[in-house]
């Protein structure tokens, strides 16, 4: 996969050199911070083909892909290069490292990240499996185990089910705006 970093890519739009970003984090998320010159597509709804046909610039030029640190973009990238559009960038270190690089963002309202939610969500059910298996019946403990075994998939997968739900929760959505499963550049 390529990769750029954000100061290449800060340096390319400097220079005149027209670019276009997709941030792949949930809207939440990009409505937190993100890179002045990027706009939203969600990784959970990505309709790549879609995202292709509203480009702003030729196919000829690429495709920077952003996220929180990387990961997603990388996913992203390679839904991209699987559907046959191979002209797609991954930003290094995502929106972190194009903070960190101290490139302009916008800001907007604070966000719990998703990353957290995921922590905090599988923490709380697993609590809840031993307490209820210890206090009601053994039976409970099968929630510990399964969501054990989610974590176990989510790590050797590199995909999260209890992320993708909960991207689509309401608090992970901005009002005025579609749902997440409605791909959007925004």
């Amino acid at each position: 996969m390529t990769t750029i970093s954000p100061a290449d890519l800060a340096q390319r739009e400097k220079s005149g050199q027209p670019i276009e970003l997709i941030d792949v984090r949930t809207p939440a998320e990009f409505r937190e911070i993100h890179a002045t010159p990027a706009r939203n597509a969600p990784l959970e709804s990505l309709d790549v083909d879609g995202v292709v046909k509203s480009r702003q610039l030729g196919a000829d030029q690429p495709l920077y892909v952003i996220c929180r640190s990387g990961k997603r973009a990388d996913q992203a990238c390679r839904k991209f290069v699987a559907a046959g559009y191979d002209n797609v960038i991954n930003v290094e270190g995502g929106t972190v490292a194009w903070e960190a690089a101290k490139l302009p963002v916008v800001r907007g309202k604070k966000a719990i990240a998703l990353e957290r939610q995921v922590r905090i969500a599988a923490g709380s059910l697993v609590l809840l499996g031993a307490v209820l298996g210890l206090t009601v019946h053994p039976y409970f403990i099968g929630i510990s185990a399964f969501v054990g075994a989610g974590l176990i998939f989510a790590g050797v997968t590199d995909t999260c089910g209890m992320a993708m739900m909960l991207a689509r929760m309401p608090w992970n959505q901005v009002k005025g705006e579609p749902p997440v499963n409605n791909c959007r550049i925004a």
